[in-house]
């Protein structure tokens, strides 16, 4: 029996799978994302599968007349994305027809326009990748790649790539066409890049507290508006006199003073005592005492209209 095939068998068997999430989660839509951005066209993944290869069974998984990227990371470090023949003539014709075609062309061995023409997508779905990754651990060995150079085929790998284990993500693509094609990304799997960038987030401060706190509730409160009203007299009537009450009416003042105004809050509470007169042609009220008892030598002044909407003064004859 072919001694690849029971490689491959044993491989599918014993690889370690990758955790759920972070790499396998950002790479579809990475991919997806490079898509709609550099080429105009829609594409979903539908199936996705991640191993960690020896190079002797990394270098099984290129299919026949695949396009394979060489990628160059950091620390000198050598990765590749391989395209399958559907997928490389669906990125083709989407940048040279405007879209991808119902039905496939005959296979062929990729060629150097072939490679500088998908260079671009490969680029944008690694940066998008990093991009996804930035606070993942994954963001250790997928961090840093970019497009060099291309092979029309496996054979030189053994001598490009390290005698290393690398993780390896395949991936199924659909595009709106019902075309299909895969993709396979490979990485060493010591990774070289940069840590996820994880920061303890500061706690928020106390809006209650701080050197600030007190002047800026003090100019907030400074600015806020107080209903003061200067009472003369305060009436009690029965209801249907209420209801006979008409413009020229004449409302009796008993007890009215005019140098006893009562200055009251919105909540019916004394705040002071002053003297009617007026202030330059508007009514007004001079301030003779505070609610403690302090006398107040400031003179308030109500527009006349204000004043006169209390209770009309004709009462006090």
């Amino acid at each position: 029996m072919d001694q690849g095939v029971i490689r491959r068998k044993l491989a599918g068997a014993q690889a370690a799978r990758l955790p759920d999430g972070g790499v396998e989660r950002a790479l579809p839509l990475a991919l997806a994302r490079a898509a709609r951005e550099r080429l105009g066209c829609d594409l979903t993944v539908s199936g996705l599968a991640a191993h960690r290869f020896s190079l002797a069974e990394l270098l099984e998984q290129p299919p026949d007349l695949a396009l394979i990227a060489i990628l160059e990371g950091p620390r000198e470090a050598t990765g590749v994305m391989v395209l399958d023949s559907g997928l490389l003539a669906a990125l083709i014709e989407v940048q040279t027809l405007g879209h991808v075609a119902p039905q496939s062309a005959a296979p062929r061995r990729p060629t150097r326009t072939d490679a500088a023409m998908v260079a671009d997508w490969v680029d944008a779905a690694l940066a998008a990748l990093e991009e996804a990754l930035l606070t993942e651990e994954d963001l250790v060995w997928t961090d840093g790649f970019r497009y060099a150079s291309y092979l029309d085929e496996p054979r030189p790998l053994a001598l490009m790539l390290e005698d290393a284990p690398f993780k390896v993500l395949t991936c199924d693509l659909r595009f709106a066409a019902g075309r299909e094609g895969r993709v396979i990304l490979a990485l060493p799997a010591e990774g070289h890049g940069r840590r996820p960038q994880r920061k303890t987030p500061l706690p928020a401060p106390d809006p209650m507290e701080g050197p600030g706190f007190t002047a800026a509730l003090a100019d907030r409160l400074a600015e806020a508006e107080a209903v003061v009203e200067a009472v003369l007299c305060r009436v009690t009537l029965p209801l249907n006199e209420v209801l006979r009450l008409a413009p020229g009416g004449v409302l009796p003042l008993p007890g009215a003073q005019i140098d006893q105004i009562r200055l009251e809050g919105g909540n019916g509470l004394v705040a002071g005592q002053g003297r009617l007169g007026q202030n330059r042609g508007m009514r007004a009220v001079r301030l003779t005492a505070l609610s403690e008892g302090g006398a107040a030598p400031l003179a308030a002044s109500l527009p006349q209209e204000s004043a006169a909407s209390v209770l009309p003064l004709t009462g006090t004859g």
